[in-house]
């Protein structure tokens, strides 16, 4: 099903934290629009023939982050789509500045204790290794929360996301 009534001018970029379902609401947001979708943590793993925690491992993650960073401009240069980013790629200034001026960035945003559920049924998440999760994403949620807030809009990772951002892309 197409909702035709929104006609995106520009990508529609998903911030937030890992679990936050980015790449759920993001797969379903687009074709309800009709507009591509774009993972970019699958797009960095797919560029590197290695998986994230494999980058984390072997380069870093100041190495990863420069790798996400040019992942994220190539999609944002794309024309309209939907784009899942990486938790962490809205907290970097470059990456930030990029979203805000192309896209309209939208906030998923869920408690520490949800997120800590859903990630905990995917593993190989690099920021919570030897973490207990709802720890680490409280954590995570203190320090990243300004920055996600500089989204322009912000919308409660929930099975009503989907509509929600419909709703306020009218």
């Amino acid at each position: 099903m197409r909702d035709a009534p929104y006609r995106a001018e520009k990508p529609i970029a998903l911030v937030g934290l890992m679990g936050a379902g980015k790449s759920t609401v993001g797969r379903r947001l687009a074709a309800r629009l009709g507009l591509p979708f774009a993972d970019s943590d699958a797009e960095i793993e797919a560029e590197a023939g290695l998986t994230i925690a494999a980058i984390f491992e072997r380069f870093g993650e100041a190495e990863f982050r420069a790798r996400e960073r040019a992942v994220v401009a190539r999609l944002v240069a794309g024309g309209p789509a939907v784009i899942a980013t990486g938790g962490g790629a809205f907290i970097d200034e470059g990456t930030r500045a990029l979203i805000l001026a192309r896209c309209t960035a939208v906030w998923l945003d869920g408690d520490a204790g949800t997120l800590a559920r859903r990630v905990a049924r995917q593993g190989g998440r690099p920021l919570l290794a030897g973490e207990d999760p709802a720890a680490a994403l409280a954590r995570l949620a203190e320090t990243r929360g300004p920055y996600y807030a500089e989204a322009h809009l912000r919308v409660r990772s929930d099975e009503a996301a989907v509509e929600t951002i419909i709703e306020a892309l009218r």
